[in-house]
């Protein structure tokens, strides 16, 4: 004979909790239920009131419960985990703490717990996404700074491993991605800079490994070209380079004949640093040369509000990438999990 469900609201005076780690055991006590009513009602199960549920949430909550995470993987198949490849990317203000936001608010309603990996900036890190798909670390991986033909996309498509990338690829094969039109804020960015009169422009570029950057030099390429203006694209320097390495770049390179006036930066700190080299040589930002640069924090726009500023949101992609796995892991298609974030040209309000 099965025990009948309690009403929450009528609840037996609890008892002071034991010592140790709470159980499911211990919820069934301090509420009155049955254990197997109090691991559906963990589980959301729709079989258990509103009520109950809540009102088991709350006690798990003030106890400090913890499910069993190996007898979930167990029962689920499941490690309820999704592992992040996170770029020490010191260019992009605020990168990885923005994505990680995003990610958590698309996942805090939900069981999954999220494991963070460096991923060094001189390699793809294979060896990490292998290790992952082999131990079966996680449900799912999310990873940034795609190649063409990336060897860990290729690995994660060959084994069927769900995953979602910031920046996309040049497969055949679909797979999920959030990206930032990279060509849109070159292009954008060298037209301003055309408009505001610059008679030579340069950009600071990714990479040549890197799928953006492929996209962000079309973009500056067509601007240019449509406009017939001069150019110059820098062969020493990269989005990758140390901030005193490009402002010394800038600083010989402003002092030399048929210096670029104009300079669209992918990031803050390559704006920051142009601003010193110039500065250094007496430049003076908005008479002499313009900035057009990308934005992804309000610290540009608050130390040196005359560089104008095309504006990347990484919480937004962050939150993207996070509901776009959840669905990848549930089998939806890869053909519909696919976004391009288009620059947004106002700093919205924080």
């Amino acid at each position: 004979m099965s025990r009948i469900e309690k009403p929450a609201d009528s609840e037996p005076a609890r008892s002071p909790p034991r010592a140790g780690k709470p159980t499911l055991k211990t919820i069934a006590e301090l509420t009155g239920l049955a254990i197997t009513t109090v691991s559906r009602a963990l589980g959301n199960a729709p079989q258990i009131s509103e009520n109950t549920r809540r009102r088991v949430h709350e006690v798990a909550a003030e106890i400090g419960y913890l499910p069993d995470r190996a007898a979930q993987r167990l029962k689920t198949g499941r490690t309820n985990v999704i592992s992040v490849l996170l770029d020490p990317h010191e260019e992009i203000l605020g990168f990885g703490t923005s994505i990680m936001h995003g990610l958590a608010r698309a996942l805090q309603a939900t069981p999954y717990h999220l494991i963070v990996t460096p991923n060094f900036l001189d390699g793809s890190n294979v060896d990490a996404v292998n290790y992952i798909i082999r131990n079966g670390m996680a449900d799912g991986l999310i990873f940034s700074r795609t190649e063409p033909f990336d060897p860990r996309v290729r690995l994660l498509l060959e084994n069927g491993f769900p995953f979602v990338t910031h920046g996309r690829t040049e497969f055949s094969t679909p797979h999920a991605f959030v990206d930032y039109d990279n060509f849109a804020f070159a292009y954008e960015a060298a037209k301003r800079l055309i408009v505001k009169g610059r008679r030579k422009v340069t950009i600071i570029l990714p990479p040549k490994r890197l799928t953006f950057y492929q996209h962000m030099l079309h973009g500056f390429m067509t601007a240019v070209r449509e406009a017939g203006i001069a150019y110059e694209i820098p062969e020493t320097l990269d989005l990758d380079s140390p901030a005193d390495m490009i402002r010394d770049y800038v600083r010989r390179r402003s002092a030399e004949p048929d210096a670029p006036d104009g300079f669209a930066c992918p990031g803050e700190v390559s704006a920051l640093a142009t601003i010193t080299g110039m500065s250094d040589q007496g430049f003076t930002l908005g008479t002499e040369y313009d900035i057009v640069a990308k934005q992804t924090s309000l610290l540009l726009s608050q130390i040196q509000p005359k560089v104008e500023t095309i504006y990347e949101d990484l919480k937004a992609a962050g939150e993207a990438m996070g509901q776009l796995l959840l669905q990848r892991i549930v089998g939806e298609p890869v053909e519909d999990l696919t976004i391009l974030q288009n620059p947004q040209f106002s700093f919205p309000t924080p």
